[in-house]
């Protein structure tokens, strides 16, 4: 073969061994890119994992704080309007986020100030695991106690459900009403009457048993039909209906009810604090031990 002949091959071979070194070459720094950017990809993404929980954990430990501030405003505004204790210091103390009763102990505790005096209310603190009971729920456990019904206070044709009701005197008060109902009322008065002995000395009912309509409607019936609910006064007032304060002494009632398994009316949609009823559990449970 001439000489001349082989630059042609040669040419080739030459370019087909560049091609191959630059393929390699480009392969190599490709590879070594891919891998640098999932590095930078794997770290950037466990960074941002690492700041999302922190911001996680720091959003929970605000929203913990201002339910914590919320709570403690609550309960330094309970306790300004309180008379403060005799040989006591002048501000009170707070525990937590729970409000400083005085102690049953004391003698002759001063007369708690500013009865009724509108308070915003704390809603979010009163009946926790308490159910207010629906009509289908009292007839369910009670049945109906008349055939009849209208916005007039009427008395209770059902014979079993009369057989049920009492009319006692609890502490200041006369009530007729269920009697298991009458038996956890006095077990509240007795705990106010030992607590708070000024509120308890001016507590008085605007009634319990009442066989009608809810007030407004004509299909609805009361919770007092059945003789489980009771609206209180203090010193003779009633609380203001729907004006989302309530009288102090009320708030104090309400965690005795609360702890007797009563729903409290502040919590209903238009606010009637004075109202107090048996709550859905208690009546289950009274009715599974054969009290009803």
């Amino acid at each position: 073969m001439q000489p001349g002949n082989l630059v042609g091959p040669v040419v080739v071979a030459i370019g087909v061994i560049i091609a191959a070194i630059v393929f390699a070459v480009v392969s190599t720094l490709l590879q070594t890119a891919d891998s640098g950017v999932e590095l930078r990809l794997t770290r950037l993404e466990e960074a941002l994992s690492e700041e999302s929980g922190e911001r996680a954990r720091l959003a929970a430990e605000v929203a913990t704080l201002r339910t914590d501030m919320a709570r403690l405003r609550e309960d330094l505004s309970l306790l300004a309007n309180r008379a403060p204790a005799t040989g006591r210091a002048d501000t009170p103390g707070v525990s937590g986020a729970t409000m400083d009763l005085p102690d049953e102990d004391f003698e002759n505790p001063p007369e708690t100030e500013a009865l009724t005096e509108a308070m915003l209310l704390a809603k979010s603190r009163f009946n926790k695991g308490i159910t207010q009971p629906r009509n289908r729920t009292m007839m369910e456990i009670l049945g109906p106690p008349r055939d009849s019904y209208s916005a007039d206070c009427q008395p209770v044709t059902n014979a079993g459900l009369k057989a049920l009701m009492e009319t006692r005197t609890v502490g200041p008060i006369k009530v007729t009403m269920l009697r298991q109902a009458i038996d956890s009322l006095e077990r509240v008065m007795q705990r106010l009457q030992q607590s708070d002995p000024d509120i308890y000395a001016k507590v008085g009912t605007a009634g319990a048993f009442c066989a009608r309509f809810i007030r407004g409607s004509t299909t609805s019936v009361s919770n007092h039909s059945w003789g489980t609910a009771i609206d209180l006064t203090l010193e003779g007032q009633l609380d203001p209906f729907a004006d989302g304060g309530t009288q102090f002494g009320l708030l104090i009632l309400a965690e005795y009810f609360n702890d007797e398994g009563w729903f409290w009316g502040a919590a209903y949609s238009r606010e009637d604090s004075m109202h107090f009823e048996v709550g859905e559990e208690t009546l289950r449970r009274w009715k599974s031990e054969g009290k009803l």
